[in-house]
């Protein structure tokens, strides 16, 4: 009789972990997971470790192991990309390297594998130029494809959302869901309202991760994990309203951006907002479901989903308080355009 696989999961308590591993478990794999958080409900089946991943003498430790497979749920800096990467192509036979959706152009509706990539055509040099999360994702991707081995995979996730994660433009769970049980309004930006945006939900993420692991035709190639719905932000933001009442301000982007970081020259906010959330991002997934045997009418609707992890939500959590939020709204209510 064949072992069990064994597959490493880095970042296993993360949005798409918390819902890979049970996957993983139900597949027969044996699993270790490493998160930097505790985990509260721990799955048989599952080894965990509370480590830095990314300290690298737990990281050599881990590899030592030469998994089957390796899920790597990690964000790596443009330095740290060179030391990582070609490691665990070297101690394993299939290693998954989240990117994002986010690597991607504004330039081609729906966005599809092939699609122009912000590193290669964007006319914002400083961008390119920068370490941003859509930058850096594209250069691990490339360090990949330029790798003589060919035994992984790039998957690129939309904005995902799961248990205590949850997305409305650039906001997330502590200035949204958490103002809500506070009752508390948000501001939005204005010029988001009408835009395209795709959210997938975790589970749904999951079940697509654990169909490409160990999957011949996946070794070297790259797949947009997503759903094909897609909303405006302002329907979106209605789907909040109606599960946990919040109150969404729509102001100008500018005001926005001021409120999440008064220091003009921290450029992160804004390119995630002007290179992500204003960007049409409707998602083409009929590559990932074809390679995985799965339908479009399988995935959560975002409202039923969004209903379900917010109903989820504790409304005892204590949450990060957005001063600058509830002094610029007090100042539009003292002005009477607060409401």
């Amino acid at each position: 009789m064949n072992s069990p696989k064994t597959v490493l999961v880095l970042g296993a308590s993360g949005a798409m972990g918390q819902y890979l591993l049970p996957r993983l478990v139900e597949l027969g794999y044996r699993i270790d997971g490493v998160s930097l958080d505790e985990v509260k409900n721990p799955l048989p089946g599952v080894s965990y470790l509370r480590a830095n991943a990314k300290d690298r003498n737990v990281y050599r430790e881990l590899l030592a192991k030469n998994y089957d497979g390796i899920v790597d749920f990690l964000t790596y800096s443009t330095a740290e990309l060179p030391w990582y990467l070609p490691q665990a192509l070297n101690h394993t036979d299939h290693y998954i390297f989240l990117s994002s959706c986010r690597v991607f152009d504004d330039k081609e509706h729906p966005v599809r594998e092939s699609s122009p990539r912000l590193i290669d055509s964007s006319t914002d040099v400083l961008l390119r130029n920068s370490d941003d999360y859509c930058i850096y994702k594209a250069r691990g991707e490339n360090i990949l494809r330029a790798s003589a081995r060919r035994n992984w995979t790039i998957v690129r996730p939309a904005t995902t959302y799961s248990f205590m994660r949850y997305q409305l433009v650039t906001l997330e769970a502590a200035n949204n869901v958490g103002r809500a049980f506070a009752g508390k309004r948000v501001v939005v930006p204005e010029q988001a309202r009408e835009k395209q945006a795709t959210l997938s939900w975790g589970g749904d993420v999951a079940r697509m991760l654990s169909g490409l692991l160990f999957l011949d035709r996946a070794l070297g190639d790259d797949f947009n994990v997503a759903t094909g719905e897609h909303h405006s932000w302002e329907e979106i933001a209605a789907y909040y309203k109606d599960i946990c009442n919040l109150d969404a301000v729509w102001v100008d982007k500018e005001d926005y951006l001021r409120i999440l970081s008064p220091d003009p020259y921290i450029m992160g906010p804004r390119w995630q907002l002007e290179y992500a959330r204003l960007f049409t991002r409707v998602t083409d997934n009929s590559k990932i479901l074809a390679a995985v045997g799965m339908k479009q009418s399988e995935l959560m609707p975002l409202y039923e989903g969004l209903k379900l992890e917010i109903g989820r939500c504790p409304k005892d959590t204590v949450w990060p308080v957005n001063t600058a939020m509830d002094e610029y709204l007090a100042a539009m209510d003292r002005n009477g355009a607060g409401r």
